[in-house]
């Protein structure tokens, strides 16, 4: 989905899994700092957007998601993950139930698979999916704002801030009432800041929900019975995640940030160490810096001084080890 908003002055078009919204608007950092201060929203038309109608639509859920919905009060805010049968992060949603409806958001293009998964489930419950991706625009108003609800939008609020679903013939109207616009940068930046996971950017196809810190905040450990439960239960009661998110302050002296990808080593050892992880998400945050987060082997030492390719990167502990 491409968003009318690349029409805005300064807008300058994002790339890969966000392509289809702007990047910036012509000065990253301000933007930022908007946000930080509860001002102007942030465009995340490109989202995908799915919802579940029908009198047994959160008892439902409740069997297929890793988080406790089936007496979600409408107006609440959560999120929750489908695993695989072996316990790994498949899909993250973003959820709230209007009293009628469950709308959620998810990551671009991801829509389908999940559309599918969920219509292979329904057997004989009264349960209704729609995707409605391409009428519903997604809009994020950082914690703070006082900025006006429209009418007939659907709020999820958090402490990060309100996601609103938006009628999307109405994104244009919107951002001319309630500007000024941020792009996807400014938001990927106070969400590493905020060590706050995103699938596909965190993940891969063996990524367990220990790892990044999802217990507790999308996984329910006291109910049962979805698909990789025995996974959860037993890493959480028996075992240990096998690596672990962390926080990397970046050396602000280089000029390019490591991508997505880069191998992560003990500065001791240097670029011919063994590699013990690699950089998910990196971002220029108008604060802090170079920041970045990554995925590192369990035992890593928690005060150990890391390089990212050849970034010297010292690390703040998100999940325990």
């Amino acid at each position: 989905m491409k968003s009318p908003l690349l029409s805005l002055p300064g807008a300058v078009p994002a790339e890969g899994r966000d392509e289809g919204v702007a990047a910036h608007y012509g000065d990253l950092f301000r933007e930022q700092r908007a946000l930080a201060d509860g001002t102007g929203f942030v465009d995340l038309s490109h989202r995908g957007v799915v919802t579940v109608t029908g009198d047994d639509r959160l008892s439902w859920l409740h069997l297929l998601l890793t988080q406790h919905v089936s007496d979600l009060p409408a107006g609440q805010a959560t999120e929750a993950l489908i695993l695989t049968a072996h316990g790994h992060v498949e899909h993250a949603m973003y959820l709230v139930d209007d009293g009628e409806t469950t709308w959620m958001h998810v990551e671009p293009g991801t829509q389908g698979d999940l559309l599918a998964y969920l219509e292979s489930m329904k057997f004989f419950y009264r349960v209704e999916t729609a995707d409605r991706t391409e009428d519903i625009a997604v809009v994020h108003l950082p914690a703070g704002s006082i900025a006006d609800v429209p009418e007939g939008a659907v709020v999820r609020e958090t402490s990060h801030g309100r996601d609103l679903f938006l009628p999307r013939a109405g994104l244009e109207s919107y951002a001319a009432a309630h500007g000024p616009a941020a792009g996807i940068l400014a938001y990927e930046a106070l969400r590493v800041e905020a060590h706050r996971p995103r699938l596909g950017f965190e993940t891969d196809h063996r990524t367990i929900p220990h790892e990044l810190g999802w217990i507790g905040s999308a996984v329910h450990l006291q109910k049962g019975c979805y698909r990789g439960q025995e996974t959860v239960a037993r890493v959480q009661n028996l075992g240990k995640p096998p690596r672990r998110l962390v926080f990397l302050h970046l050396d602000g002296s280089d000029v390019l940030l490591p991508g997505p990808g880069t191998p992560v080593r003990l500065a001791a050892e240097g670029e011919e160490g063994r590699q013990l992880g690699f950089v998910t998400t990196s971002a220029r945050h108008h604060e802090l810096g170079p920041i970045a987060l990554a995925l590192v082997k369990r035992n890593v030492p928690v005060d150990a001084e890391l390089v990212a390719g050849n970034t010297a990167a010292a690390q703040e502990v998100v999940v325990e080890p």
